[in-house]
């Protein structure tokens, strides 16, 4: 990519820096730093030590360097965690490859589904940060064209792909994050949470009579609710499969 001239994106610099379109800090003394380390170190003090953990100053620390030396990179603490999570995200998985006959598309998205969805596990701490709008970020936008691409041999109009793509991607962030904080909830070993999660199924039996709620009696019948001892996504495969469903019937309306 070339150079821009500033502001013409009116994005930040680092974003830009980080797109290839802006030249790298020249000025000062030699540049010890990086945006890359600079982002990289962001990301090692969020896994470590939660999301709250992370300023400028305890960046600059986990570098061994200043805060303002930072600044040469990222403007504030908001540009630098929204670098973090696009770093998070990793690189766009290339899907294009598995894209065979009329329905290779669902194979297409829900490869990329789930390559969210491990991206979210393996970096928890994303899913607490606040979205605040459309993703501009390079490696968020090379997943979502990674996404758009599966759908490019469908007859969905343009805005149509898009509405799926922000449909699967909400409702991946969505599984991520309830699982995540499940898992949270045990693994701080709360007295009450834990006997809750562990013990639900006999709490509404005892709680609720099954001629008031004889729905809900039908499937604590069925024992839904007792503990797994292998977890496994089974939830998230159901919900998965039946969006897909969904898209294949307006897909198929159109043809």
């Amino acid at each position: 990519m070339g150079q821009v001239m500033d502001g013409e994106t009116g994005l930040p610099a680092s974003f830009e820096l980080a797109w290839g379109v802006r030249e790298r800090p020249t000025r000062g003394p030699k540049r010890a730093l990086s945006l890359e380390r600079v982002v990289a170190a962001g990301v090692a003090v969020a896994a470590g030590e939660g999301i709250g953990a992370v300023s400028m100053s305890r960046v600059a620390k986990e570098l061994g360097t200043s805060a303002m030396a930072l600044y040469r990179y990222v403007a504030s603490k908001d540009e630098l965690i929204a670098l973090m999570v696009d770093s998070a995200l990793g690189d766009a998985p290339d899907l294009s490859a598995g894209l065979v006959g009329p329905d290779g598309w669902r194979a297409g998205l829900e490869r990329w589904a789930w390559n969210e969805l491990a991206a979210y596990r393996r970096h928890k701490w994303v899913l607490q940060v606040p979205i605040t709008g459309p993703p501009v970020t390079p490696k968020s936008i090379a997943f979502l064209e990674q996404g758009l691409r599966c759908l490019a041999g469908t007859p969905l109009e343009p805005h149509e792909k898009m509405s799926v793509i922000l449909t699967l991607t909400s409702y991946t962030r969505s599984w991520a994050t309830l699982s995540a904080q499940i898992d949270a909830a045990l693994a701080a070993g709360d007295p009450a949470a834990t006997h809750v999660l562990t013990n639900y199924g006999a709490i509404l039996g005892a709680l609720t009579d099954p001629a008031d709620f004889p729905a809900l009696h039908e499937v604590l019948a069925a024992d839904v609710f007792t503990p797994e001892e292998d977890p496994t996504d089974e939830d998230f495969v159901f919900g998965l499969a039946r969006l897909m469903d969904g898209f294949a019937v307006l897909i198929n309306s159109r043809t």
